[in-house]
């Protein structure tokens, strides 16, 4: 039986609201996993900033990304999507904020499902990309499947962060998490499941490096003995899911694998 990985990340989704939106499938999550619940992402705590230190393993600093405009790198980092291509891997991304189409470089993936957060709303958007998720899982069975939930940033810049519609779009984006992770154990191919978040957030905003910001989940359900780690960063996440799947880091990666 292979191995293969999917990668949910809610935005802007704080450990705390978590264990505080009262979902109850957080518990089971918890109980069946390998996590750090206070794992730590980096400066700027920005959303793209972040999620191409989680998938190119370097920090804003060497990749250049510091706001949520893209720029070419001036001296070029390999990301997963790419490292993963070489290694003969095919990757998927179901994603809702269109500014994440950049953290893959042409012809590194093999499928990939856009429904506009802006245009649908997050919420419905959440329920899109979970059913496109789910129906390439089915049907396709990538190697690598990335799932990027927005709903949750979107109530926090909307509503602030730990309010009553942040924590909804928490319980929804835990309930999209429990969809797909339920698939997953039906499909032939053994899928290791990784939850995480980009960054947390306070009041209307986010990026500083205030704790509430910094401070993000990371739980990876890999079929071993529930444990808690410490210490694990954003830029660890890439090289944990190559070492999975088999693949090389890339040289230039700061990051290092938890397995």
């Amino acid at each position: 039986m292979s191995k293969k990985v999917l990668l949910i990340l809610s935005d802007g989704l704080r450990p705390d609201a978590m264990k505080a939106c009262g979902n109850p499938y957080v518990q089971t999550l918890l109980e069946n996993s390998v996590h750090d619940m206070a794992a730590q992402t980096v400066m700027p705590s920005v959303t793209l900033p972040c999620h191409m230190s989680l998938f190119h393993a370097v920090k804003p600093d060497r990749h250049g990304i510091l706001t949520n405009t893209y720029v070419p790198q001036v001296r070029p980092v390999k990301g997963l999507c790419e490292v993963l291509r070489a290694a003969k891997k095919k990757c998927a991304f179901f994603y809702n904020w269109e500014e994440l189409r950049d953290l893959a470089r042409p012809d590194a993936l093999a499928n990939a499902f856009f429904a506009s957060g802006h245009v649908y709303g997050y919420e419905e958007a959440n329920q899109r990309v979970t059913d496109a998720c789910i129906e390439a899982l089915k049907k396709d069975a990538p190697d690598f499947a990335f799932l990027y939930l927005g709903w949750t940033d979107g109530a926090g810049h909307g509503f602030g962060w730990m309010g009553d519609e942040y924590m909804r779009a928490a319980r929804d984006s835990v309930s999209c998490m429990e969809r797909v992770i339920n698939v997953t154990k039906d499909l032939p191919d053994d899928y290791v499941v990784i939850i995480t978040a980009d960054h947390g957030g306070h009041d209307r905003s986010h990026g500083s490096d205030l704790p509430e910001d910094m401070t993000i989940p990371f739980i990876m359900l890999d079929g071993t003995p529930a444990r808690e780690l410490n210490g694990v960063n954003i830029i660890d996440i890439a090289p944990t899911i190559a070492t999975i799947l088999g693949a090389e880091a890339d040289e230039d990666w700061e990051g290092k694998s938890i397995i």
